[in-house]
């Protein structure tokens, strides 16, 4: 059984643990706050532009279909990993690191047995597991996610552009947080290359616009930055995300080190009741020992 000096260090030790993640938890509440704002300023303007590309020219309409858009068979395929760079923040990771290899031996089964599936990893825990796991990895990003900028993710998205144009790479398919809520965030697995756009109701009144550019130059125009846009969207939903998930775990860490240190001291009083009385038996046994 532990001594009264074990018990109080103990104590002494989880208070300490608690005011670190008390003071974690503060700190995720306020980056959350700010990626909140973004993402959800951020969604409205991403919906809204590939709203406008599926009605600015119909499929069937269109006399040149974008490269971006060729569909073809997928014997090289890219999984866009996107994890977070520091730890503490529950099942965050492991979700959607489990969801990649849940796709990759089920739908790429073959590609990946052809070691056709490269990685890659944005974000340091994301990288850490695919290399301990030996999956090929073609490039990795874990300074990204500190200070995370458009134009720092157009330049990944323009390099897998290109590779896919070039027939280098055959799909790409990214994994990350979508986020709902604090304590709510969706795994999601969204098809990034070839761009799939979804349908559109057909209206019975149509309106006619002017355009300037023509439409097919304005098309071909705007899926690039529709594309760098998607990507972008993606790491600011797994930014709030794991700022989420991080400050629910530190206020459930918080909340069981005041559990933990309730009942320390419960033992701790109890422990300390018992040897006070034990001192009093002692005291009157010797007491009417001397009386006799």
């Amino acid at each position: 059984m532990a001594s009264l000096k074990e018990i109080r260090n103990r104590i002494v030790s989880v208070r300490s643990t608690q005011k670190i993640t008390s003071a974690m938890k503060m700190v995720s509440a306020a980056k959350l706050r700010r990626a909140q704002n973004t993402i959800i300023k951020f969604r409205p303007y991403a919906k809204n532009i590939s709203t406008i590309l599926s009605h600015v020219l119909p499929a069937e309409h269109r006399e040149n279909n974008n490269p971006l858009e060729e569909i073809r068979e997928a014997e090289r395929v890219v999984f866009v990993v996107i994890t977070s760079n520091k730890g503490l923040c529950g099942s965050f990771n492991n979700s959607v690191l489990k969801q990649s290899e849940a796709l990759l031996t089920s739908t790429y089964q073959h590609q990946h047995k052809q070691k056709n599936v490269q990685f890659i990893c944005i974000g340091k825990k994301g990288k850490e597991y695919i290399q301990k796991k030996h999956y090929p990895i073609m490039d990795s990003y874990t300074e990204l996610l500190d200070n995370c900028s458009f134009d720092k993710v157009a330049s990944i998205a323009e390099d897998l552009m290109q590779q896919f144009t070039a027939k280098k790479i055959d799909r790409v398919e990214v994994f990350y947080s979508k986020f709902k809520s604090a304590g709510s965030q969706l795994v999601t697995t969204q098809q990034y290359l070839p761009i799939v756009f979804e349908e559109t109701k057909k209206e019975s009144s149509k309106i006619e616009y002017l355009f300037e550019p023509q439409k097919d130059i304005l098309y071909q125009q705007m899926i690039p930055q529709l594309t760098k846009m998607k990507l972008y969207q993606y790491i600011l939903e797994s930014l709030a995300s794991e700022h989420g998930a991080r400050m629910m775990s530190m206020h459930k860490a918080t909340e069981n080190a005041n559990e933990l240190i309730k009942d320390l001291n419960l033992s701790y009083n109890k422990m300390r009741q018992a040897s006070i009385t034990n001192a009093l038996i002692e005291m009157v046994s010797a007491s009417e020992s001397l009386k006799s």
